[in-house]
């Protein structure tokens, strides 16, 4: 079963999303919080597989609750957001959130984005992130660039994949495009991720965009 803890101030969201995820017999609820210091509390106390985290809430938003539950190791943050791609999304990126959903996607989409990230894919709705990246990247940049030296711990397949993941492509995706096994591909995201101390795949990708690999 994948444990879920739903994060969402609006009462009526909250429920619509509870209602999908009950519906599948491989996710259960496990916890609803209706502001940030609730969901870091919960999911402190819970453990959740995944939190379904609203990035404007109450007392805590939802970027700054992602970068304590993520920095505790409390469990994997599905980011919801819109198309407005305001300064919350792109704090959540850093904060290190595994996805990002949109608010209205269908029942289908929500359920499969939540079996993604349990399955350590962590970028779902790829042509949402892939957007979110692109902004992410084009913005001015308020600190130094990333230093491209970084990349000299990686092997040159490690640099092959991290350049896939810089386009949103999903594990599958990457093993037909650079002809390995899937499996080879998520112990080389898992070993990259680890030389370039990243959090999560999507940070990975913002990564990718700003040394424009």
């Amino acid at each position: 079963m994948i444990r879920v803890l739903v994060a969402e101030d609006q009462s009526a969201v909250r429920s619509g999303l509870v209602l999908i995820l009950g519906t599948a017999p491989d996710i259960e609820v496990v916890g609803e919080a209706a502001d940030g210091l609730r969901a870091v509390a919960l999911a402190r106390e819970l453990r959740p597989d995944l939190v379904l985290m609203d990035v404007q809430m109450p007392r805590l938003d939802g970027v700054s609750a992602t970068r304590e539950v993520v920095a505790e190791g409390l469990a994997d943050v599905l980011v919801l957001t819109t198309f407005d791609l305001d300064e919350y999304v792109f704090g959540a990126l850093r904060a290190g959130a595994a996805g990002f959903l949109l608010k209205n996607a269908e029942a289908g989409d929500l359920l499969e984005a939540v079996r993604t990230v349990a399955r350590g894919e962590g970028i779902v709705a790829p042509a949402v992130t892939r957007r979110l990246i692109a902004e992410f990247a084009a913005r001015p940049v308020r600190q130094p660039s990333a230093d491209p030296t970084v990349l000299e711990a990686l092997t040159r397949r490690e640099r092959e994949v991290l350049a896939c993941i810089g386009e949103g492509l999903s594990n599958a995706q990457i093993a037909g495009r650079l002809e390995m096994a899937e499996g080879t591909v998520k112990t080389h995201v898992s070993r990259l991720l680890g030389k370039l101390e990243l959090r999560s795949r999507v940070q990975a990708a913002v990564l990718a965009q700003e040394l424009g690999i």
